[in-house]
């Protein structure tokens, strides 16, 4: 047998993890590690290394660089990566982080989009991985938002934004959505922290927690189908 592949998963905050992605990424046959941006060692890492990086999310903006100093160096790091074309998944901050690492521009948006709701999928997400979580109520929990980087296939829109998922080639795909979300109690974390912008997306935090107990197992099963099958097509 040959050696496990690698996988390194980045958390920008604690309660944000890998969560329902890492029952496809560990029968992939990945060893799992992962590390937060705040552990002195993170600043070391060659993220070209893993043989797969998963960049989760964060209440931060990546325009945030005074605030938060590790954001530019992170995102200089996954360039050299992406360059490189070595196999790399972005969700939510880790899908604009991505943006931004290809040279697109991310900013904050018109609206907060917070809580359950479908994707709608472009013509190039309706024969891509994504085709697993269409029409299904997926978390969504942001303000920020991008432009799609040149080279990249649009392949997702909700109703609120239109960018919610963009690929490059087969190794490269970034989430806005959050579909490794529905059964991980740190969604607990999330609420405890996020009542103002709860309230700024219109919504309440009874309504997040119905629709969680509502949607939340079939959006995991559909978000592990996409990232199963995404997988299987890395070259």
């Amino acid at each position: 047998m040959g050696a496990m592949k690698s996988a390194l998963i980045i958390r920008h905050v604690p309660y944000e993890g890998v969560a329902g992605f890492r029952a496809p990424i560990e029968e992939a046959g990945y060893a799992v590690d992962r590390i937060d941006v705040t552990d002195p060692a993170f600043q070391t890492i060659d993220l070209a290394l893993p043989d797969l990086v998963v960049m989760m999310g964060g209440p931060m903006g990546v325009y945030d660089r005074e605030e938060f100093p590790w954001i530019a160096c992170e995102i200089e790091r996954l360039r050299r990566r992406l360059v490189a074309d070595r196999p790399t998944l972005g969700v939510c901050l880790g899908s604009q982080m991505m943006a931004a690492a290809l040279g697109a521009r991310v900013f904050a948006g018109p609206t907060k989009e917070v809580g359950f709701a479908p994707i709608r999928l472009t013509e190039a997400g309706e024969s891509s991985p994504l085709r697993h979580v269409a029409d299904i109520p997926l978390l969504h929990w942001h303000g920020d938002t991008f432009d799609l980087p040149e080279g990249a296939e649009w392949l997702a829109k909700s109703h609120q934004y239109r960018h919610q998922g963009f690929r490059r080639g087969a190794n490269l795909l970034a989430l806005q959505f959050h579909a490794e979300m529905g059964e991980d109690p740190r969604i607990e974390a999330w609420i405890d922290g996020g009542e103002a912008m709860i309230a700024a997306a219109g919504t309440t935090v009874e309504a997040i927690r119905a629709d969680h107990d509502r949607y939340g197992s079939q959006a995991v099963a559909a978000g592990q189908a996409m990232i199963r099958e995404w997988l299987i097509g890395l070259v």
